[in-house]
């Protein structure tokens, strides 16, 4: 039995979206949430890279193939993309009540830095974007290359909200972490 190396990573991004689905219920209150205005700086940008990485029928140049399709190339894009999924999934394993879809802060909110919290200060979004690169490497299509971008440009602008929420609630003890930590590669950025 042969499978596919694009059935893999539907497959991750099933897992991503069931997990995030089954556990969301069990988050703890919101004590302070963004606006909605202020939340769609971020939902437009994040909104169209999962559209371009879902599209799998676009017209042309958006199915314009950029990069081989090698056995090793694809299945170093499953690989990223497996890497992507585990990371994303311990990162919000560890968050717990604390994760929100939205820039939120919760009642009896807590700093999380374990687990994956140690290396990078915004792990499920170091994994979203290395499964989107993994994808972009399986299918090496145009729209999933422009996905990256999107998605990264969306991650960076909600990453900058959250942390100036937990700046404010945790003045010195993120201003700390901050500097132990980067925000999304570990000792790079």
């Amino acid at each position: 039995m042969t499978v596919s190396f694009n059935s893999i990573i539907g497959v991750c991004w099933a897992v991503f979206i069931l997990y995030w689905l089954i556990s969301a219920p069990w988050t703890k209150v919101v004590a302070e949430k963004q606006s909605v205005w202020s939340g769609l700086a971020h939902r437009i940008p994040l909104g169209c890279s999962y559209f371009l990485l879902a599209s799998l029928h676009l017209p042309p140049p958006m199915n314009l193939s950029l990069t081989p399709h090698a056995d090793g190339a694809r299945a170093a894009g499953v690989s990223v993309c497996l890497l992507g999924l585990l990371a994303t999934l311990w990162a919000r394993w560890t968050l717990a009540g604390n994760w929100s879809s939205s820039v939120t802060f919760k009642q009896g909110h807590e700093l999380i830095r374990t687990g994956p919290y140690r290396l990078v200060r915004h792990p499920i979004y170091s994994g979203l974007l290395m499964m989107a690169l993994g994808t972009a490497l399986d299918f090496g299509q145009l729209r999933c290359w422009l996905a990256l971008p999107l998605m990264a440009a969306a991650f960076w602008i909600k990453l900058r909200q959250e942390e100036e929420l937990l700046l404010r609630h945790f003045p010195h003890d993120y201003t700390v972490y901050k500097r132990q930590v980067k925000a999304l590669v570990p000792f790079v950025i």
